[in-house]
């Protein structure tokens, strides 16, 4: 389950390792995540037939996909990862806010009081990161949609395999950002659509990237959720959901490692993270009262990140 994280964790640094623009970087993402899952489906025969209903659901839940990993490496781009990591992290408590208004259900006090931290803790880091606001509210919308799909995935994870859903979201999210990317080369017509291909050997390796869209997109995605579901089969539902809430502090002490991007915030930022992180670990704790428990929350997430 750690070594799944861990892999989420490293979509950060690969989308800033990564030259493209946030939409053309998610074009390719999603393009060849739906081929490697399409090739897993076909050599393993797990095709498996959609309801009409159901498979609206998925479209639906694919385009904001889509629109969620721009919004995620837009921040990225205009902040970095760390930002955009802890800003994502807000996830979990969004959807704890969501879910009641989906199933109509009341709200819990609690669980309003945990979103004023972790609101509190973006406004935090805005503050005192003024510089890279922009970045902050890409990271925001990023996380407000991720918690939409998570809330709408729900209703179907429990009916089909999680590798056939992820399959079809990620068609249905590069058909939808391919309708979106004539907007993008309008209004940036300098946006470069072809990734860098510089050699494999030799000292540009490290700018290619073909190589980092790849292990994003196999390793990173498809991999990794196998290793997911893989865990779900041994884990209880608090450890999974704890181990997938620590993908942002895996995520930043890579771009701490790799970019040495502690260098660039200010103590405005920890005071930050440390409020949100307090929130998602409060949020996870409420999840050991078996009623509050999600029995699957990693096809309710549909394995992505």
């Amino acid at each position: 389950m750690h070594a799944a994280v861990l892999l989420w964790g490293f979509t950060g640094v690969l989308g800033r390792a990564i030259a493209l623009d946030a939409p053309v970087l998610v074009w390719y993402r999603m393009l060849l995540t739906a081929l490697f899952m399409a090739a897993i489906l076909f050599y393993r025969k797990l095709w498996v037939k959609i309801e009409r209903r159901d498979m609206l659901q998925l479209i639906l839940v694919g385009c904001l996909m889509g629109l969620h990993w721009v919004g995620f490496y837009g921040a990225i781009k205009f902040a970095n990862a760390s930002i955009a990591l802890v800003c994502l992290s807000t996830a979990s408590v969004f959807t704890s806010l969501l879910d009641p208004l989906v199933n109509k259900v009341k709200y819990n006090p609690i669980e309003l009081l945990l979103g004023l931290l972790a609101l509190a803790g973006v406004y935090f880091i805005y503050q005192f990161q003024q510089l890279y606001g922009l970045g902050i509210l890409f990271g925001i919308i990023a996380a407000i949609l991720s918690s939409v799909f998570t809330v709408l995935n729900k209703g179907v994870a429990h009916k089909y395999p999680s590798r056939t859903m992820v399959f079809y979201e990620m068609t249905t999210g590069w058909i939808f950002i391919t309708m979106l990317l004539p907007i993008q080369f309008y209004f940036f017509p300098h946006t470069r659509f072809l990734p860098h291909s510089d050699s494999l050997i030799g000292a540009d390796w490290m700018h290619n990237d073909w190589l980092w869209l790849v292990i994003l997109s196999l390793c990173c995605t498809v991999w990794a959720q196998s290793l997911a579901l893989t865990a779900l089969r041994k884990l209880s539902s608090f450890t999974v959901t704890l181990s997938v809430n620590l993908e942002p502090v895996y995520g930043i002490l890579l771009a701490f490692l790799f970019y040495k991007e502690n260098k660039q915030l200010h103590n405005g930022f920890y005071l930050g993270m440390g409020l949100i992180l307090l929130s998602v670990v409060l949020q996870t704790i409420r999840l050991l009262r078996p009623p509050q428990a999600s029995p699957a929350y990693i096809e309710e997430k549909g394995g992505i990140d």
